[in-house]
């Protein structure tokens, strides 16, 4: 029996190009009107000019999700962010913005591949945030 390659042994850029290629097909991955207008985060200075922004972070954040197990919002958030252009004064760690991410997060829901997980009080171990489904797992596992 063959074994396949795990998505820890391919170069990360290239994998998330064919994921992000394959997203297109769900239509619950499609680009909101408004992601057109929008920065990604306080940092940058003018809206998104790639066309395949959308599928290329959301393929970026489904890949976080498999690695870490469970991510939220906040994290991601920090995972995505940058450094801000102040002027004269030192630049500073800014986090990415929310919007984009928790939308591409609910998209993912909808289609099967992610779920919600509350935490469950009195309990280190269960952190809220969003954990990959098996459809999910076997989606990015069967990727080729």
């Amino acid at each position: 029996m063959a074994e396949k390659n795990s998505i820890y042994d391919l170069n990360a850029q290239e994998y998330n190009l064919k994921l992000a290629e394959a997203l297109k097909k769900f239509p619950e991955f499609n680009e909101p009107e408004w992601a057109k207008y929008v920065k990604s985060s306080p940092s940058r200075e003018r809206p998104i000019e790639d066309e395949n922004f959308w599928h290329k972070r959301a393929a970026s954040i489904l890949r976080q999700i498999y690695k870490k197990g469970i991510v939220g919002v906040s994290r991601l958030r920090t995972k995505y962010g940058s450094k801000k252009n102040r002027g004269y004064k030192p630049e500073r760690f800014v986090r990415a913005g929310g919007k984009i991410i928790r939308t591409i997060l609910q998209q993912a829901d909808q289609a099967g591949f992610t779920e919600s997980i509350k935490s469950i009080k009195g309990t280190k171990e269960k952190r809220p945030g969003r954990k990959l489904t098996d459809k999910g797992r076997k989606f990015l596992e069967d990727l080729e």
